[in-house]
């Protein structure tokens, strides 16, 4: 959680049940009040750098910052489809975005046991809400992307590959992620839960970025290191040169260890600050295309 969370329960406010307004309340505008009802809205906090706001439909936590650049990110932790690691690779991260302007999400997504349509409608949900409260969230629908770390890497290169019509990010950020799910360098967890039964070599190839990346695949930054042992680094590796095939902006930064599943915890990885640099550049020059 960011450091200086104050908690403020909007809903009890709003409904009248609670104490009366409080100074943590300030700045908070009305449109608010109507997302309340309309999303299943639960609670507004605020925190050092702006607001956060608990989301039950689909289920994600909205990290607004004080200073936005109308930039927005909606984030898959990953997990290998069999739970969803919201601590160090979804909420630990949102004070550096916040810090650049950016509006983040973190989402917790369904797990598809067996179904892949369930994460992918849960992801194709975020960004409607995201759309439907650009104004009051400062996301702007032309400028909202996907970050995914790991088997969230799967699904955010899936969606950023045309996975669900009407929705497509305009970048995407992915942490190790394990984008293919041919036999010879898939994580066999990621593709197990991801297709269940409906295990098709067709379909391994539908759902395999790497061999989906097109004109239309939106600019990429993939980071992970060379010792990962979970998720062969030919994944980012291969996706990169497709991507680069089709004259897509990519980015790939490989660090000498790490192995898997470091996320924001710095004990991990020893190249945590020079990551959070190059990270933040990226950012920036996305920024600077608007």
């Amino acid at each position: 959680m960011a450091d200086g969370y104050i908690e403020s329960r909007m809903a009890e406010h709003m409904a009248g049940r609670g104490p009366k307004r409080t100074a943590t309340m300030t700045g908070i505008r009305k449109g608010v009040a109507a997302a309340l009802s309309a999303l299943s809205l639960v609670s507004v906090t605020t925190f050092a750098q702006g607001r956060v706001l608990e989301v039950q439909s689909p289920s994600m936590r909205v990290y607004v910052p004080s200073k936005p650049s109308g930039m927005a990110l909606v984030v898959c932790p990953g997990g290998g489809y069999s739970h969803v690691a919201r601590e160090h690779e979804g909420y630990d991260w949102a004070p550096f975005f916040n810090s650049l302007g950016v509006t983040y999400a973190v989402l917790d997504y369904a797990l598809p046991k067996g179904d892949r349509s369930i994460p992918m409608n849960d992801v194709a949900a975020a960004f409607r809400v995201l759309s439907e409260n650009a104004e009051e969230w400062h996301a702007d629908p032309a400028r909202t992307g996907i970050m995914g770390f790991s088997a969230g890497g799967h699904l955010a290169s899936t969606m950023a590959n045309g996975a669900v019509d009407g929705c497509r990010p305009a970048f995407q950020i992915l942490f190790y992620p394990g984008v293919a799910l041919k036999p010879e360098i898939t994580h066999t967890g990621t593709a197990t839960q991801f297709l269940g039964q409906d295990d098709t070599p067709e379909l391994r190839e539908r759902y395999s970025a790497e061999l989906q990346a097109s004109q239309a695949t939106p600019p990429a930054l993939l980071l992970l290191s060379a010792d990962d042992q979970v998720v062969d680094p030919m994944n980012s590796i291969n996706y990169f040169l497709a991507m680069r095939r089709q004259g897509v902006d990519a980015s790939l930064h490989i660090y000498p260890s790490g192995g898997h599943g470091w996320g924001y915890r710095r004990e991990q990885m020893a190249f945590h600050d020079a990551l959070m640099v190059e990270l933040a550049a990226w950012i920036r020059k996305q920024q600077e295309k608007r």
